[in-house]
């Protein structure tokens, strides 16, 4: 959205081809707590402005928590205002490559669209790995960009961890589903293409409309039975549960509240998303479905089970879904929390050493500096030693939260190799590393970079020129213009 608008306020013809019905991803898709922290000073630019624009809905400077209805309608209204030709329902079907060149893609539905310059603005990188840029997926080893937090993570104690003990076996004595066995993990810092959890990010009301938190369809208890055994675990060895042990709740307007993942067993369903990536579209909405399903069944459970200690009990039965929010679907939200997916491997791959070493190269174009975030990646059962026995508890591994100073998103970035795409610009599964990407996946960070893009694009197609040859002097002139933030304040 805001690489749209960016390049149709530098004069250019801009259309967005938007695979769904919905526009913004998650920022009108449930996340509703915006991941700044400490970032406040390096989002300018367009970034700000629509973060502006939703605070004058509410009459405030800037709002940081709002309901995913209004900024729905900001980014729409920005759209109009901007003269972007916004095309739904264009799932992409192929792309046209010739000498380098990205000449057209064709949608499921028999259109076909072409332009000079594109912008691959998608969670996924469908559009650049159609066309042929080189990517990755997944978690590296240590060793692949000497990056000493990358790979495999130690099973150590984290917020995220389990508190109590949770057996991993089923009444049958099998693991219980999605559940790893801890012989099956490579060593720590090994690579094995993992991505982190995804989840869906959701809007709850108090209000006194508020739709119930029904189960899904073939709800049985037994599916949350490792979340029964660890409240029931904690009040046993006498730890108070907590609403962090399962979910977090953040307060927005209007009697509303975020729901984000937190703890061992949340909305987040680890390993469910592995395939996600690569998947075809089918297989993708079948991915998407099961993390609605599990989400909607843990809701449902925390607000009417009887194992579900009070404190948390208390604060999430007077919820329900919203009747103002995604009401196309019973306010449950259009898009799926997809943290990371492909990365493009480009120009220059962001990596560990430039977020922690604050780099701000000379083609910086936005700037970065929330904390390298990386959720939980796989339930294990380990191998636990309580005198006389070892048992087979459930453990989470991958959960790391590192902050990092502010640092430089580089032009070169946003591109792919020269050798393989000369007109295709990314500003959102750009080219990083596993580690740096967990910073830069959050929203503002993607919105600034988005801003970068377009005035790119808009540059290249002014001139003719291929993406690699924009002059980032101008680029960067346009964005001081714009008010982008490039260096730390």
């Amino acid at each position: 959205m805001v690489a749209a608008v960016a390049a149709a306020r530098q004069g250019a013809s801009v259309a967005i081809v938007e695979p769904g019905q919905h526009v913004g991803g998650m920022l009108s898709g449930g996340l509703s707590r915006t991941d700044v922290e400490r970032q406040e000073t390096l989002i300018g630019g367009l970034a700000a402005e629509v973060f502006q624009r939703i605070g004058a809905r509410y009459g405030q400077r800037v709002a940081w928590r709002f309901e995913p209805h209004v900024a729905s309608a900001v980014l729409e209204e920005l759209l109009v205002e901007a003269g972007v030709d916004l095309i739904r329902g264009g799932a992409l079907a192929s792309a046209q490559v010739e000498s380098r060149r990205l000449r057209s893609m064709q949608a499921t539905d028999g259109s076909r669209f072409e332009a000079h310059t594109w912008i691959d603005a998608s969670y996924e990188g469908d559009l650049f790995a159609a066309a042929g840029a080189t990517y990755a997926v997944g978690r590296e080893a240590r060793t692949h960009h000497a990056e000493p937090l990358a790979g495999r993570r130690e099973i150590l104690p984290n917020p995220h961890q389990a508190r109590a003990p949770v057996s991993a076996l089923a009444d049958d004595g099998r693991l219980l589903p999605r559940v790893v066995p801890y012989e099956d993990l490579g060593a720590p810092g090994d690579g094995d293409g993992k991505v982190q959890a995804y989840c869906y990010r959701l809007c709850l009301t108090s209000a006194d409309d508020r739709l119930p938190l029904d189960p899904p369809p073939g709800y049985t208890r037994s599916t949350y039975v490792a979340v029964d055994r660890y409240l029931t675990a904690l009040i046993a060895d006498g730890i108070r549960p907590r609403m962090h042990d399962v979910i977090g709740l953040s307060e927005l307007p209007n009697q509303k509240v975020d729901v984000n993942s937190h703890g061992p067993f949340s909305t987040d369903l680890l390993g469910a998303a592995w395939a996600y990536p690569e998947a075809t579209a089918d297989e993708r909405s079948r991915i998407a479905a099961a993390h609605r399903t599990w989400a909607q069944g843990l809701l449902h459970f925390l607000a009417t089970d009887a194992a579900v200690p009070g404190e948390i009990a208390e604060l999430v039965t007077p919820l329900g879904y919203p009747r103002d929010e995604f009401v196309a679907d019973g306010g449950w939200p259009h898009q799926l929390y997809v943290r990371e997916a492909r990365r493009l491997q480009g120009e220059h791959v962001l990596t560990q050493a430039d977020l922690t070493e604050g780099r701000i190269p000379g083609d910086t174009v936005a700037m970065g500096g929330y904390n390298i975030d990386i959720r939980e990646v796989q339930w294990v059962a380990c191998p636990i030693s309580r005198f006389p026995d070892v048992h087979r508890e459930v453990l989470v591994e991958g959960y790391l939260s590192v902050p990092v100073p502010p640092y430089g998103i580089p032009y070169r970035s946003l591109l792919p190799r020269r050798s393989e795409l000369e007109n295709v610009i990314v500003s959102t599964a750009l080219s990083a590393s596993a580690v740096a990407f967990s910073s830069v996946r959050m929203e503002p960070t993607f919105m600034a970079v988005g801003h970068a893009a377009g005035v790119a694009a808009a540059i290249a197609s002014r001139h003719g020129s291929k993406a690699h040859d924009v002059d980032v002097e101008e680029l960067r002139i346009h964005l001081k213009a714009d008010r982008q933030v490039l260096r730390p304040v």
